[in-house]
């Protein structure tokens, strides 16, 4: 930071260091300084200032965030930056400055894919009295409020938005020169397309990267300050970072983050998209990358930036090819001939960084690898707020409560959701639009608002990305919907829900919460119903497998499978991952002589998942079986399957609440007593009460014909004549004993297995004497 003696150049200058603004006050054109610049300037809140970097522009001058007051720091956003020519991190010269009044502004979109076209009122409302530049890249803003600021210049920021999503546009010319602004006289007006400007940089900014401030700092430390400050490497005697290797999940925003660093930079940006590189003839595709780091070369300082490195550089030992093995080569020639300060850095992007040859990640080629992972809560709702900026948000919409109902969802899946909700409002007022007219009424521009239903809805539609392989139909169930299964559901709710939703309450008491949850009784209790009611209740993730899609008869590909979906539930944390029929997939190693080798491989490969290096964080596992004593024990211990919860037969209060919920929604005639039911429905499981709703209105329907409008008492009793109970009394009192043997079992972990129910030991195992 400058002293505080620097901070005064002159007489009306100021000298202050550049710093990031916060993301909500991106696009607003504001310059946050502390109260001594406004006193040095002799200006007030709200007056215009000019910032003077490597170009010259204007801003609104604001106090200081509280934080910052006691600083000579600058607060701008990216296209403030980006119009100063000027990064964070640099010094500035701002002075107080008069805006007039213009006669006549012009601007463009700032993208070259971008068209537009539509009235010039709306931009003359948003940008009125705004301190312009010729030159300048500038926002429509959205509806984040700005803070600490006088009502003059909140006035300003009420006006509506422009556009459904911030719209970024170049201000191509202006009338006068200088710095103006727009007015009542003002002419507007809004070229449909792209104009190249003379002078400017990219558009994509830190501000367009939310959920990732430390990736942001680890990047520019190993890539703006060798470009910017060589001669610190130098004094230093060592040679700065030649590669940075970004990995991580497919949409976090690689590619958009190594644009955002070349931007802010100011270097030279070259782009190497893996396939593109390819050539047909013998040496093209080395020829290719040759000729771009020679050209990067020359315009240094520059980044090189290799989007899907894997694709041209493969493990070597992997492809059949010449031409792939070649370009590897020369891309590891190319690396190693980098002058040492030759003020050249290449960026490389891949999500699959075991793909790349092992000659790659090394240092002097890759010096560092950083991880971009899948947002945190907090890094949602800084990306959602990226993605809503333009956007005029109704007042029950709530971004704090949209990140915490996304778990999972990379910067891509946010932009998705975003994107939907805007198409529900747009379909919201289709009906108001006349379809044979070119042009949308200002009126109904104006009242369209993107609510929280429009959210809603589109949380149904888009799923988190790393999901979709795997992605079930989200659970509907809740704990309404399941009777009678009172003492396993209170254990869930401790176990799942609790740790999935308060993990903060587990850290202060220094615990952990269970990491497993195997779910064991009769047929028909309601086990994989509990499951998936207990994935809504958390508001968790929820990934349901069979043994049948972990199974394969390739060697290796079955824990291959295992290994991958752990893998996607550890990316989409917190997440529910529910195994039905566990004993297939699991069973007890060694209790048969010819069992396939693959069973105890995988049982390996889940225990090693369950309990290994890699820890399981906001990860359960929900294993349901009706026949708990073919798993393999292991399983069954602490830190695997914590909690053994019995699912059994409901008593006759529960009785009585399922068949409440089955019935529900059918007309029940005024002689149909559900508690005589219930007493007479000893040993009923849930599906068995089920079954007795269902025969009954089909009894209903086979009296009185398809018109019939009730069920009736008789109707119940006909049906009860033709179901039974699923559990006997013999198969209850072997669960109950099980109950017990369980936990025993799991703590007595011999060298073979047992065989069934009756935990009998196997013939092979009284060979051996004790000990072996």
């Amino acid at each position: 930071m400058a002293d505080a003696a620097d901070a005064k150049v002159e007489q009306g200058e100021v000298r202050l260091q550049v710093a990031a603004a916060r993301q909500e006050e991106s696009g607003t054109g504001v310059a946050r300084m502390p109260r001594s610049a406004f006193k040095t300037l002799g200006i007030t809140e709200g007056d215009v200032v000019e910032l003077e970097g490597k170009r010259v522009t204007a801003a609104i001058a604001l106090p200081a965030y509280a934080e910052d007051d006691t600083l000579d720091v600058v607060r701008l956003d990216g296209l403030q930056r980006a119009n100063a020519q000027t990064s964070s991190g640099e010094h500035i010269k701002i002075r107080s400055a008069e805006s007039r009044p213009a006669t006549r502004v012009v601007f463009a979109p700032a993208q070259r894919e971008m068209r537009l076209q539509g009235p010039t009122e709306a931009l003359k409302r948003v940008f009125f009295r705004r301190p312009l530049v010729a030159g300048d890249l500038v926002a429509t803003h959205g509806q984040q409020p700005v803070q600490d600021v006088p009502a003059a210049v909140r006035r300003m920021y009420n006006a509506p938005a422009y556009a459904l999503t911030q719209i970024r546009l170049q201000v191509v010319s202006t009338v006068p020169k200088g710095i103006v602004h727009i007015d009542e006289s003002t002419e507007v007006e809004l070229r449909a397309e792209f104009e190249e400007p003379s002078d400017s940089r990219g558009i994509i900014n830190y501000d367009d990267v939310g959920g990732m401030q430390e990736t942001i700092d680890a990047l520019r430390e190993m890539v703006e300050l060798p470009l910017r400050y060589p001669e610190l490497f130098t004094r230093l005697g060592v040679d700065p970072p030649k590669g940075v290797l970004l990995h991580g999940p497919p949409g976090t925003g690689k590619t958009r983050l190594a644009q955002a660093v070349a931007n802010e930079s100011d270097a030279e940006f070259f782009i190497i998209n893996g396939p593109e590189i390819m050539g047909s003839a013998y040496g093209e595709s080395e020829k290719r990358l040759r000729e771009v780091f020679e050209q990067a070369q020359r315009s240094a300082p520059a980044i090189v930036f290799i989007d899907e490195i894997d694709s041209i550089a493969p493990k070597r030992q992997n492809v059949t090819g010449e031409a792939e093995k070649r370009l590897v080569a020369q891309l590891l020639t190319l690396m190693d001939g980098l002058q040492a300060r030759s003020n050249l850095v290449v960026i490389a992007a891949t999500n699959r960084p075991d793909a790349i040859d092992e000659a790659l990640r090394r240092p002097g080629r890759f010096d560092r690898e950083i991880i971009i992972g899948v947002p945190d809560e907090q890094g949602r709702r800084e990306i959602l707020a990226i993605h809503t900026r333009g956007m005029p948000l109704g007042e029950g919409v709530d971004l704090k409560e949209l990140a915490r109902s996304t778990h999972g969802f990379v910067g891509a899946d946010l932009a998705a959701l975003a994107r939907e909700a805007a198409i529900e409002a747009v379909r919201r007022i289709m009906p108001k639009l006349d379809l044979d007219a070119r042009t949308i009424p200002p009126e109904v521009l104006e009242d369209l608002q993107v609510e929280k239903d429009d959210f809603r809805a589109a949380l149904k539609r888009v799923q988190p990305s790393a999901m979709r392989e795997v992605m079930v139909q989200a659970p509907t169930i809740g704990w309404a919907d399941i009777g009678g299964l009172d003492d396993a559901q209170e254990k869930l709710r401790e176990g799942v829900e609790l740790p999935l939703r308060n993990p903060a309450a587990f850290e202060r008491l220094g615990i952990r919460p269970a990491k497993g949850f195997l779910l064991y009784g009769p047929p028909g209790t309601g086990k994989t119903l509990l499951a998936k009611a207990v994935a809504k209740e958390a508001e968790a993730n929820f990934i349901s497998m069979k043994s049948s899609d972990l199974l394969s008869k390739w060697y290796g590909e079955s824990e291959q499978q295992i290994s991958r979906m752990f893998a996607r539930a550890r990316q989409v944390a917190p997440c529910v991952i529910f195994i039905d029929e566990i004993d297939s997939l699991v069973p007890a190693r060694g209790s048969e002589a010819n069992e396939p080798q693959v069973t105890a491989r995988v049982v390996n490969t889940i225990l090693a998942e369950m309990d290994g290096m890699e820890e399981l964080n906001s990860i359960v596992v929900i294993g349901a079986t009706n026949r708990p004593g073919l798993v393999d024990p292991a399983l069954l211990r602490p830190g695997r399957f914590d909690e053994l919860v019995y699912v059994g037969a409901p008593d006759q209060a529960g009785r009585l609440h399922i068949l409440g919920i089955h019935t529900r929604d059918m007309p029940l005639a005024d002689d149909v007593n559900l508690a005589s039911i219930a007493a007479e429905t000893e040993r009923f499981t849930g599906a068995d009460l089920e079954d007795v709703v269902r025969r009954a209105g089909l009894i209903a329907i086979r009296k009185r014909g398809e018109n019939a409008t009730e069920v009736t008492g008789q109707d119940f009793t006909e049906a009860l004549a033709d179901s039974r109970a699923t559990v006997t009394e013999q198969m209850e009192m072997e669960y109950l004993r099980m109950r017990g043997e369980l936990k025993k079992r799991a703590m007595e972990v011999r060298p073979i297995g047992f065989i069934h129910e009756g935990m009998v030991e196997s013939t092979r195992e009284r060979k051996h004497t004790p000990g072996t």
